[in-house]
């Protein structure tokens, strides 16, 4: 994951991120509200040189309304998974800044309306996991603009549950968890990108044109 920002009267910060492939997939989910797996999985994360997501998330007191692009398309901001990751990442910003004597923390933007633009440099719903680069790169770059601190993967899951595994490069392991709340069902890496180097993944591009 990597991130730029600028500060001014509107605060905006840029984040890309990757794609991961399963080679453990998870089969089923105990809890799809808040996408538990019944089982543990594992991934490799593909290299951002080649298939990322990119999203700019902004704060203004300007702004009047929360909302979202995908893809250059302006899309309901009243997605339930999307909500959900909104929703716990001012959680977590609003108790870091309460009570907080550090100037930084005791202003931030918490209380104002956030847009979002994300894009991805490969093609949706291909088998590419693009919902989980999305999201994981959507909770980064929240996290950083609102600086929220604290395991990101289980806010990432509850966007899409591989998302999680794409807050981490390398290989992934996304534990299935026991707790009812899915507060242990989170992303720990396994070993780094430099454990197999050797390693390709060839991704096929072909037409869907019928001649």
């Amino acid at each position: 994951m990597s991130a730029s920002s600028e500060q001014s009267e509107m605060k905006i910060v840029t984040c890309t991120g990757p794609v991961n492939i399963a080679v453990v997939k998870y089969w089923g989910k105990r809890d799809p509200d808040l996408i538990l797996p019944v089982n543990d999985s594992i991934s490799v994360t593909l290299s951002q040189k080649q298939l990322c997501a990119k999203t700019t998330v902004a704060v203004s007191s300007k702004f009047t309304e929360d909302r979202i692009w995908l893809n250059g398309k302006e899309e309901s901001i009243d997605n339930k998974r999307l909500q959900r990751c909104l929703t716990e990442i001012r959680r977590r910003c609003r108790k870091r800044k309460i009570g907080s004597d550090n100037e930084e923390l005791s202003t931030l933007p918490v209380n104002q309306c956030i847009h979002i633009c994300s894009v991805n440099n490969f093609p949706t719903a291909a088998g590419l996991a693009s919902s989980a680069a999305g999201y994981a790169c959507l909770v980064y770059s929240l996290t950083r603009l609102l600086l929220v601190g604290g395991d990101i993967s289980v806010i990432a899951r509850q966007g899409s549950g591989s998302a999680c595994r794409s807050v981490m490069g390398g290989f992934v392991l996304w534990e299935m968890g026991s707790e009812e709340d899915g507060s242990d069902s989170v992303a720990k890496q396994l070993a780094t990108e430099e454990h197999w180097p050797e390693l390709r993944i060839l991704v096929c591009v072909v037409s869907t044109i019928v001649l």
